[in-house]
């Protein structure tokens, strides 16, 4: 197991160099860069002569590098985030790149972790209800709904959910993670439950997807476990039948859905996105959002980055985990 470990961190850092190298190619393929952007700003604010706004262009590129070939500005990035631990500079916040994510980082983990948690829970046990009963009404309900769960964009249930805050149920605020009141106010249960009415829109809009891929993994994979020989067995000699579903059929029937682990929590977080720019709450989304509208590229690249990491690291996470369910895997 150890040395299976190692062999895969090792392969880890393989695909991240891969990942990253692609991310900076991608982000650098729209026409223009953060110069650009920054001489629109001294024409149309600044009132600034065009011949003028880019002399300072110029200026700006030398200063930040952007007028170097791309190799050499993604080995420079990479070379600073490997030696000092420093992501780049972002050019529109003015600050360094890791402060920016190190501030919002844990919201937008927090976030996406109660989504993951709560659509796992919820679709593993509609699925685990639902196979059993095939082809009834509650699994043909089930079943409609958990297609409209996946069809349906995340940006309009958000948009939906903020109608109905404001013009139902007359809430003031559904952005931030604070009314205003509560801002600077100490920790208290009516901060405490003033930021639960402010994210769980995002929690549950980040989760719905996931409760339905869930939901129909687990009815797929308990419905085939079901008809297994050994599940046969079990009924042959008088277990109950719920018995027979939680303690042989349900264990085996868990292994897609441990496999799958490894890729949802990057969807969480992309679900995350969705809701988080749609109700301007302030993660990681809307400055993702923004560094792709400014081509601020160390912005982007560090957050693509980082989604990487959170994918390869929890394809790992699943496999450990895979492994001490099932003791008919064994890794030497």
């Amino acid at each position: 197991m150890v040395n299976y470990i190692l062999r895969r961190l090792l392969m880890a850092v393989f695909v991240l160099i891969v990942i990253s190298a692609i991310s900076f190619i991608v982000i650098q393929l729209p026409p223009g860069d953060f110069a650009q952007v920054y001489k629109q700003r001294l024409i149309n604010q600044g009132g600034m002569k065009p011949r003028e706004a880019e002399e300072a262009a110029r200026v700006y590129r030398e200063r930040y590098g952007l007028d170097e070939p791309y190799p050499i500005q993604y080995l420079n990035w990479i070379k600073g985030i490997v030696t000092e631990g420093k992501f780049g500079y972002s050019m529109a916040y003015a600050r360094d790149v890791g402060e920016l994510i190190a501030e919002r980082l844990p919201r937008t983990l927090l976030l996406a972790l109660m989504a993951h948690v709560t659509s796992t829970i919820v679709g593993v046990g509609v699925g685990i209800l639902v196979a059993p009963r095939q082809y009834s009404m509650t699994d043909n309900v089930a079943s409609f709904v958990a297609f409209l769960l996946t069809s349906v964009p995340r940006f309009w249930f958000a948009l939906v959910i903020i109608y109905l805050l404001v013009f139902t149920f007359k809430q003031e605020h559904v952005s931030s993670f604070f009314s205003p009141q509560y801002a600077l106010a100490p920790w208290s249960l009516a901060k405490v439950w003033d930021v639960i009415k402010h994210t769980w829109p995002v929690v549950v809009i980040a989760g719905l997807g996931g409760v339905a891929r869930n939901m129909r993994v687990m009815r797929g994979n308990l419905l085939d476990v079901l008809n297994a020989q050994y599940v046969t067995t079990a009924r042959a000699k008088g277990l109950k039948e719920s018995a027979v579903i939680m303690k042989h059929a349900v264990p085996n029937a868990l292994h897609p859905i441990i496999m799958y682990q490894g890729m949802v929590f990057p969807y969480m977080v992309q679900g995350e996105l969705e809701a988080a720019i749609v109700m301007s709450i302030p993660t990681i989304s809307p400055m993702f959002y923004d560094s792709l509208v400014n081509q601020d590229i160390y912005i982007t690249g560090s957050i693509l980055l980082m989604y990487g990491v959170m994918l390869v690291m929890g394809n790992l996470f699943a496999d450990v985990a895979l492994a001490a369910l099932d003791p008919r895997i064994r890794y030497t």
